[in-house]
């Protein structure tokens, strides 16, 4: 039997309570991903049905969102590093594999996790500044956008994993 959705499975083992919600939606986001990705052959990471993101680029962003939104939680600013990444999410690069991509949205999710059992509910309201122009936020804000952001653009994936393997199947 399939184990129900993360919500439903109770408390997150080191999460604060008021945080539940952030973790199970990142857990969730990570099994979808998973199962999405099995057998999804590398040469079909780049396709844009219909103009739209390829794979690739929702694997990139969401282990880019979750980098860049717990750095601003945490009261940093982005380093050249994740500038870097940020300007390539979405540009085409030979050789990079699913395998590759999965593993560093994994990472990605376990280290958001880490963070999420580290935060003290007190300074949950703690205005945080977003971005070059330091846009305030709360440091609760930006972590359910994370979950918010990486749960839209999972759903992004699914639909257009879904797509390019009915579309090009065993055609590449």
């Amino acid at each position: 039997m399939a184990q129900p959705e993360y919500w439903l499975r109770g408390p997150v083992a080191g999460i604060p309570a008021l945080l539940q919600p952030a973790a199970h939606a990142l857990l969730q986001a990570r099994d979808e991903v998973a199962a999405a990705m099995e057998n999804f052959r590398d040469e079909w990471l780049w396709i844009r049905p219909a103009a739209n993101a390829s794979v690739a680029f929702h694997l990139q962003h969401l282990a880019g969102v979750l980098d860049r939104l717990y750095t601003y939680a945490s009261a940093q600013t982005l380093n050249e590093e994740q500038l870097e990444y940020l300007r390539a999410e979405g540009r085409e690069e030979a050789g990079v594999t699913v395998e590759e991509l999965v593993s560093h949205f994994n990472l990605q999710v376990e280290k958001s996790l880490a963070y999420l059992a580290g935060v003290d509910e007190q300074t949950l309201t703690d205005i945080r500044g977003v971005g070059r122009q330091q846009v305030p936020s709360t440091v609760i804000g930006l972590l359910f956008h994370a979950a918010e952001h990486t749960t839209r653009h999972t759903g992004q994936l699914l639909v257009t994993a879904s797509v390019v393997r009915h579309e090009y199947g065993d055609s590449l």
